[in-house]
């Protein structure tokens, strides 16, 4: 399997109400860290926060069970298609997000 080509991680670009953005900033120059780095406190006390709600588990619980039927139904498909002939499930291939190809067109 190769490699994450950033390392396993993300950018994530979001647009900023100005008064905020200028609060923010004022935070980050008072702490003494970077935007980026403050933007990942904010991101980790986010997860924390909503991790910590009492029906968080529960919905976690359920998207988990909504995957696995989507995965199911779609293993269905292709098994449908090739019977017992059916190509032997790799883990990569069994997520349920869609890939993008080159132009940015959507697969399935």
């Amino acid at each position: 399997m190769p490699e994450p080509r950033n390392g396993g991680v993300k950018t994530l670009g979001i647009k900023v109400p100005d008064a905020l953005h200028a609060q923010f900033t004022l935070v980050a120059q008072l702490d003494g860290i970077s935007l980026g780095d403050a933007a990942l406190r904010a991101v980790e006390l986010y997860v924390t926060t909503k991790k910590a709600e009492p029906d968080f588990a529960a919905r976690a619980k359920a998207a988990l069970e909504a995957i696995e039927r989507e995965a199911a139904a779609r293993r269905g498909a292709i098994e449908g298609l090739f019977g017992a002939d059916a190509p032997a499930a790799n883990a990569a291939d069994t997520t349920t997000g869609r890939s993008r190809r080159r132009g940015g067109e959507a697969s399935d």
